[in-house]
């Protein structure tokens, strides 16, 4: 309801995408799309890395995490996105709300994490190659994705435990299409400083600290390129890192311009698009930014071709 100041929200109303009636159909086909793509690819990179032995390193370790969380990520915001272009009422339960963000934020915090330990594993790999392996043994690598699994649900767990904590007395209208933080602070009838200050210190915890290690790592990293001699050297060395670097700035990029861009009336569309970018888009580009120009990854699809055809 939405009442007044006495009243208690116990749903809330999800506006989507109302910006655009006459576009529904098409909208709904082309996130239809896009979601099916994603799961698709990679589901598909995922079971490649898993099956083809030859993958079984620690770069492709971490992929197929990364590749599992974005299934998850994109599934926590898809599917309910989907079925409000045909509700007339797009409501969500209070408890559906928080609950989808708490979600979204442990897969969000966890998938900063695991990038960062990426950018460590090619750090190791170009800066140290004879002691690669020793250095990303495998009990390091399971250690490296537990730990940004567990920080992150409870990075996010702490942020859930202080939403709860919220009045929501009206009005109980979100322009967006899911469940976020910054809309939820807004409609909320009581004091957002201590939710506030959490997500500040998580912020410093995740995001900074993230960059920080992604930056020293590739510091190093082309200091140890340009020290190679050779042009094919250098070009083979930098190719291995180009297409985690495209996924980090895109990772980071829209988040950035989404959660530290002020918000005002007239950037909401702007911040529902990059929203769009960071929660749709990214997820379904990554597979491919990390499969296109990867060698390893074709030779590995054309062994199973010849193994499922012969």
């Amino acid at each position: 309801m939405a009442g007044g100041r006495n009243s208690t929200i116990t749903r809330f109303i999800l506006l989507g995408f109302c910006e655009f009636p006459k576009l529904t159909i098409v909208l709904f086909s082309i996130f239809l799309g896009i979601y099916l793509l994603t799961v698709s690819w990679n589901l598909g990179l995922f079971t490649l890395i898993r099956v083809d032995f030859h993958l079984h390193t620690p770069m492709y370790f971490f992929l197929s995490n990364l590749s599992f969380l974005d299934i998850c990520y994109v599934s926590t915001i898809a599917p309910r996105m989907l079925s409000d272009f045909f509700q007339k009422e797009k409501s969500i339960s209070f408890m559906g709300c928080t609950m989808q963000y708490f979600f979204l934020s442990s897969l969000g915090l966890t998938e900063s994490c695991v990038l960062a330990s990426m950018a460590y594993d090619r750090y190791a790999a170009i800066c140290n190659p004879l002691l690669y392996t020793a250095i990303m043994s495998p009990t390091l690598c399971l250690q490296m994705v537990a730990g940004s699994c567990i920080s992150g649900f409870f990075g996010s767990f702490i942020q859930l435990c202080a939403l709860l904590q919220l009045h929501f007395c009206g009005p109980n209208v979100i322009n967006h299409f899911f469940c976020d933080l910054p809309q939820l602070m807004i409609l909320s009838c009581s004091d957002t400083f201590f939710l506030q200050v959490i997500v500040s210190v998580l912020t410093v915890i995740f995001g900074l600290t993230s960059v920080l290690v992604i930056m020293i790592s590739y510091g190093y990293i082309i200091a140890t390129i340009l020290k190679i001699t050779s042009a094919e050297g250098r070009s083979k060395a930098f190719n291995t890192c180009a297409s985690h670097l495209a996924a980090v700035m895109l990772f980071y990029g829209s988040g950035t311009f989404v959660y530290l861009c002020p918000s005002s009336d007239d950037s909401l569309s702007q911040s529902k698009l990059a929203s769009i970018v960071y929660t749709v888009v990214i997820p379904m580009l990554n597979p491919l930014i990390y499969s296109l120009r990867n060698q390893e990854i074709k030779d590995a699809l054309n062994r199973r071709k010849k193994k499922v055809f012969s």
